[in-house]
């Protein structure tokens, strides 16, 4: 039996300040989703997972990503407001993830960075992402695109292949010393910096993964190196989020992320994806995003990480013969 009432609210997923806050509200939103969405309920039966079974919320049913590309992901019976897809490749099927609350999604998206970063409105937002910014249902492009209106700043925008105008609005920002945010796909911003190297002082330069073929895969490492000479700075920071999640993670430089509090990474051991690895320990990305309301909370990635001591994660690859995504496609 299905029920439609819900108790949880934004206010409970914005305002978790601890452990065990999360926890708590982890619980709630587990057994919300398990009674009201038909394709996370029929998993966890076939696992023959209760919510009165589990003890710890290291041991919830992970969905695997790949239900999103054949099946309706969303819980109750929301009106949907919004389809984001996965870029693919070509042949590829795409993932699909119905928003039913793009309000929930766009406060999320905000608070999630400011939280890292600050106000929006202290920064300049330049986004370079081709093969995004041409498409109306991409959630990176979204994302960032929202990140302009709450920035405001009149020299926000997309550049696609027109590196040589993107390098003279750097120069006029680095001039007037205006903080400025600049999100790329790696192949992008690696296409930039061989061609319009310049020292960058008052910007962050922010890569978000990908060489959808454009490129040899490279690793992180390798990567960050190229862009710190070009563009003379200390660290390389680093956005992790993809189609089927509400929130990101952040790095600020090392390829180290950090979560929002309602937001969680865990590692499942690689021969038993059943089983949540030991710290330090190489395994697949299992992913907790309370702010996944209407949709599914518990996702199980393609993405190979590890998890440290003090909380940070890493993203080392995916998984052999997984498909190969927009985002996070390197290997460190």
């Amino acid at each position: 039996m299905f029920f439609n009432s819900m108790v949880i609210t934004q206010q409970d997923i914005f305002s978790i300040k601890s452990a065990n806050e999360f926890e708590q509200t982890t619980w709630e939103v587990f057994k919300y989703q398990f009674e009201n969405n038909a394709i996370y309920r029929s998993y966890c039966d076939l696992l023959c997972k209760h919510p009165s079974d589990i003890k710890s919320i290291e041991h919830i049913p992970f969905l695997p990503i790949e239900f999103f590309k054949t099946r309706t992901v969303i819980t109750g019976k929301p009106q949907i407001q919004k389809t984001f897809r996965s870029s693919g490749t070509t042949g590829s099927t795409q993932s699909q993830h119905h928003v039913a609350d793009m309000q929930l999604y766009q406060k999320s998206g905000q608070k999630g960075f400011e939280m890292f970063y600050g106000p929006l409105s202290h920064y300049a937002v330049l986004a370079l992402l081709p093969s995004y910014s041409e498409r109306n249902d991409a959630s990176l492009a979204f994302m960032v695109e929202d990140w302009m209106c709450q920035s405001q700043h009149q020299i926000n925008g997309f550049y696609l292949n027109n590196l040589n105008e993107l390098s003279e609005v750097i120069k006029q920002i680095e001039a007037s010393q205006q903080k400025t945010i600049l999100i790329g796909v790696t192949f992008a911003l690696l296409d930039l910096a061989e061609q319009f190297p310049q020292p960058l002082k008052h910007t962050i330069l922010m890569e978000t993964g990908g060489m959808k073929g454009r490129r040899k895969e490279m690793v992180r490492s390798e990567v960050h190196a190229i862009l710190t000479k070009a563009f003379e700075v200390d660290q390389i920071h680093s956005e992790y989020g993809m189609t089927e999640l509400l929130s990101q993670a952040y790095s600020k430089g090392k390829g180290l992320f950090h979560c929002p509090p309602w937001m969680k990474v865990l590692v499942r051991e690689q021969e038993d994806p059943f089983q949540i690895a030991k710290l330090n320990t190489t395994g697949g990305l299992n992913i907790i995003d309370l702010a996944n309301l209407h949709s599914c909370s518990f996702i199980a990635t393609q993405d190979l990480g590890r998890i440290h001591s003090n909380g940070d994660f890493e993203v080392l690859g995916r998984f052999d013969h997984s498909d190969i995504r927009g985002c996070n496609l390197m290997v460190v």
